[in-house]
């Protein structure tokens, strides 16, 4: 796959989202997968990929900051979670167990971090977001599926941390009550009531047993957890179709063999039809709006009766 300003090039995917083996999910301060390496990464969530440049500085510093508190005696724990940082694609089971346990025993404080996410970020190269995932995956295998910790990746495949977070969202587990409130993840979106208990169980099945990526279970569970309002795909096809044309009236001046006249018409042209396209989306936009508005208010009566 090409490299575009510092994101793998993804093949085209349907309006369902990333379609299953599209997209490749590469960790904060990893290499982009390569044929030997494939198999162990789990497709789903595309994430932002740093230029490749910036792929090789991240990955060189964490071997140097590791080979600097090796000479310098530090504490195993620390070392140890270093390492699962550099193993990070294969062994997220590991690294998140560390995390966890670096957060729960405040050991970062003794490495003169006074923040959890600080460390992660600093020393291991790991974004907040990264780092929520991951510890939200590993406390929810301990909550529900504690017998996935003793599987050894091998004889059964563990379900990547992208589809043990989907099942925590579907679950809507709540957050450790034991965190302090700068450790606890981030809020997440209003996820709706909670869905009937044989949804789950399949959606369990499709994790654990049947070890389906998050896009496969986006596909799958997406239309029954979180179904979306009547013209919300419509808003979608139409904002999406007005970035495309925003985006070719932008690449118009850089193609040669186009005359000046013919660029200008053109991007008269794509311009007129956004107009058009923005006619047709602000009515379903402002419908949208109004529907929010409603199950919110709905919701604020359902908490005080």
């Amino acid at each position: 796959m090409p490299w575009r300003n510092g994101r793998v090039a993804p093949p085209a995917t349907d309006d369902a989202g990333d379609a299953p083996g599209d997209h490749w999910a590469v960790a904060d301060g990893a290499e982009p997968p390569t044929t030997s390496t494939l198999p162990s990464l789990a497709a789903g969530v595309l994430y932002a990929v740093p230029r490749r440049d910036a792929l090789v500085a991240a990955t060189d510093k964490l071997e140097a900051l590791l080979r600097k508190l090796e000479r310098s005696g530090a504490d195993a724990a620390r070392l140890d979670a270093l390492r699962c940082a550099q193993q990070f694609k294969r062994s997220w089971v590991e690294l998140a167990g560390k995390l966890v346990a670096v957060r729960r025993d405040r050991a970062y404080e003794a490495w003169e971090y006074d923040d959890f996410y600080r460390y992660c970020a600093d020393e291991l190269q790991l974004k907040r977001a990264t780092v929520d995932k991951l510890t939200i995956s590993f406390s929810t295998l301990e909550r529900v599926a504690p017998q996935v910790l003793a599987w050894d990746g091998v004889a059964k495949t563990i379900p990547s941390y992208e589809a043990v977070d989907y099942l925590s969202k579907a679950m809507r587990l709540p957050p450790d009550p034991k965190l302090d409130d700068a450790e606890k993840p981030r809020p997440r979106r209003d996820l709706g009531p909670e869905p009937p208990r044989e949804l789950i169980k399949e959606l369990r099945q499709a994790v654990f047993d049947e070890g389906q990526t998050v896009a496969e279970l986006r596909k799958r569970f997406d239309p029954v957890l979180w179904p979306k309002p009547k013209g919300a795909e419509k808003l979608e096809i139409l904002t999406r179709a007005s970035g495309l044309a925003r985006k070719l009236a932008e690449a118009l001046p850089e193609i040669d063999g186009l005359s000046d006249k013919r660029v200008a018409g053109l991007e008269q042209a794509l311009g007129a039809l956004r107009q058009e396209l923005e006619a047709l989306a602000e009515p379903l936009r402002e419908k949208l709006e109004r529907g929010k508005k409603r199950a919110a208010a709905q919701a604020t009566r359902a908490e005080s009766n």
